[in-house]
């Protein structure tokens, strides 16, 4: 009886906590802010964990970045393909022990109600940690926010917390690891709002800010350092230069597009190649080892080199190489299986692209000519809201990072013509454009899982009555007396859907009895499929007027009847209910 004690005493403890969790907002206030502290932490600890490997591997002093470099020995460079190897042959044993794939945070908040895997997530960070820590060119932040994310998922799915509070929690972790990882809270609570959890109310601003607040301050106590970029010019010294600045968001929207449609078709060549998926990173290592060799640049996120480029008279030829090289190194790097994603790769790249216009404005006489530094900081903003998403995220990051609100200002402009832009012509961020690559439908991390039960096969009644098509009339009217039924469904002769009659219309000529019922048959060519979702089956009646569908399965087989009426109460029911849970009502 004594050893039962613990596990009784914590299951009353978690009971008494989820109940004021779910009868006050201070409670999940301060759950987040616990999260927010373990999130920074750890974003603290996995930068570590990647710079030591790379101080390691590559002799560079721990206080410098790897792709702050002008020159690596050609030899050191092969920790790249040996690095690719050994995360090759980790990753191929994963996958034999879970084949399935593991779920992000944008996804897990999107379809899952925020529930994610602590061992998918520790197995991403460590992969992400050792692709970075051997100098492929990605970046931690994808670490960051699955590790703060998997922590709030943890710590909900313990308190079996309501949706809408673990769809909070895990926006605040993922928010916290950003925020710790640039030392900017408000940039943090953004990412979270705008990427993760797809939507600002009051509900969640409490938690997400205390959550970001306390990621920053403990990073800050563990030592890690706030991100700055300092610049002394104005960024706007007429109102010529906001246009300037919408022409880079347009080029930086086009950019984004390419970079992200450009990893998708390396993706698929490389899919297709003969290449053995194991293999691959170390093949991939090597192509990068080659251009490390060309410039150190391109190794890693890129930190060191942004810094190092916005302090260096960089001429126009070497501003596009390095944009090439970098792009590329990190196309290769992510189509041949290293870890990461292009949050840091999008904001170094942006950089470049605004200090290339700039130096490209110089060419026509009759433009102002702008900062090269502001500029590359309003690239860094456009590119990253192209790639990444959330303009309000980018905008806040560039005046956190400078503390200049002229400059975040431009930013704000470029950044909101650049989600814009990829939002008409494309359509995806990154993360969502990857999973619409393997099957998903979701464009955001707007919660859709609630729409997941509407589809036909749940809705459908399964009583639905049957007649041959072949029967007269006079039988279906003995069958079906006038207010049995309202319509019918018409069978062919092998049992196959054929059409719907309403019984009022088989009552309208009292003299056709010897007629087919066929011959009265409505919606023969259309039919609802079971796995239709909600948005279907709502196009379905809109574009037949019909007001009850058929439902059939694969060999057209009838299998139940769904009404319009039933359809759209359904629907509602569940819009009403999201919504109440994303204004706190519930």
């Amino acid at each position: 009886m004594p050893l039962s004690l613990p596990t009784s005493t914590s299951v009353r403890g978690l009971s008494w906590l989820r109940r004021r969790i779910r009868s006050s907002e201070l409670w999940l206030i301060a759950v987040a802010t616990l999260i927010g502290a373990g999130a920074g932490a750890l974003a603290v600890l996995q930068a570590r964990v990647a710079h030591g490997l790379q101080v390691m591997l590559f002799a560079i002093n721990i206080d410098e970045r790897l792709s702050a470099q002008s020159v690596i020995a050609p030899w050191r460079t092969l920790a790249l393909p040996f690095g690719g190897l050994v995360l090759g042959l980790a990753t191929w044993a994963w996958l034999k022990y879970r084949p399935r794939p593991a779920v992000d945070p944008v996804e897990a908040n999107a379809l899952h109600g925020g529930r994610l895997s602590i061992k998918d997530s520790a197995f991403i960070c460590g992969q992400t940690m050792l692709s970075n820590g051997v100098g492929a060119s990605v970046g931690l932040e994808a670490a960051y926010a699955q590790a703060g994310a998997a922590i709030a998922s943890f710590v909900g799915q313990r308190l079996n917390l309501r949706r809408a509070d673990m769809r909070t929690l895990v926006g605040a972790g993922a928010g916290a690891a950003i925020a710790a990882a640039f030392g900017a809270p408000l940039t943090g609570a953004f990412y979270a709002f705008e990427i993760v959890i797809g939507a600002y109310t009051v509900a969640n601003l409490a938690p997400v800010v205390a959550a970001t607040l306390a990621a920053t301050l403990v990073a800050g106590r563990m030592g890690g350092l706030p991100y700055l970029l300092k610049t002394t010019t104005p960024a706007v010294q007429s109102w010529f230069d906001y246009g300037l600045y919408a022409l880079l968001g347009v080029v930086c929207a086009a950019a984004g597009i390419a970079l992200m449609r450009l990893v998708a078709s390396a993706d698929k060549l490389v899919a297709r190649s003969p290449i053995p998926k194991t293999f691959r990173p170390a093949v991939g290592g090597l192509a990068l080892a080659a251009m490390a060799l060309v410039t150190p640049q391109i190794l890693s996120a890129g930190h060191g080199a942004l810094h190092v480029n916005l302090t260096a008279a960089l001429g126009l030829k070497m501003l596009v190489l390095l944009l090439i090289m970098k792009a590329l190194a990190s196309v290769v790097s992510l189509s041949f299986g290293f870890r990461g994603g292009l949050f840091f790769a999008s904001l170094f790249l942006g950089t470049l692209i605004g200090q290339v216009f700039a130096a490209l404005t110089v060419f026509v006489p009759w433009l102002p000519s702008l900062d090269p530094t502001v500029a590359a900081l309003v690239g860094l903003g456009a590119l990253g809201v192209a790639v990444v998403g959330g303009p309000f995220t980018m905008s806040f990051l560039v005046l956190e990072a400078t503390g200049d609100f002229t400059v975040a200002a431009a930013a704000l402009v470029a950044s909101l013509i650049a989600s814009a832009l990829v939002r008409e012509t494309f359509g995806y961020s990154f993360s969502t454009w990857r999973l619409h690559l393997r099957g998903e439908t979701i464009r955001s991390a707007h919660d859709v899982s609630w729409m997941q039960p509407l589809t036909a096969g749940r809705m459908m009644r399964k009583d639905a009555k049957t007649i041959a098509a072949s029967a007269t009339l006079a039988e279906f009217r003995r069958r079906y007396p006038l207010g049995s039924t309202k319509r019918v469904v018409i069978l062919d002769e092998a049992g196959a859907y054929a059409g719907i009659i309403r019984t009022a219309l088989a009552y309208a000529n009292p003299d056709d009895g010897d007629q087919a019922v066929a011959s009265l048959a409505d919606y023969a060519d259309t039919a609802l499929l079971p796995g239709q979702s909600i948005k279907d089956v709502m196009r379905a009646f809109d574009h037949t007027q019909a007001d009850e569908l058929a439902v059939v399965d694969a060999d057209h087989a009838v299998i139940g009847i769904l009404s319009e009426a039933h359809a759209t109460r359904r629907y509602a029911e569940e819009l009403d209910k999201a919504r109440r849970e994303l204004t706190g009502e519930s």
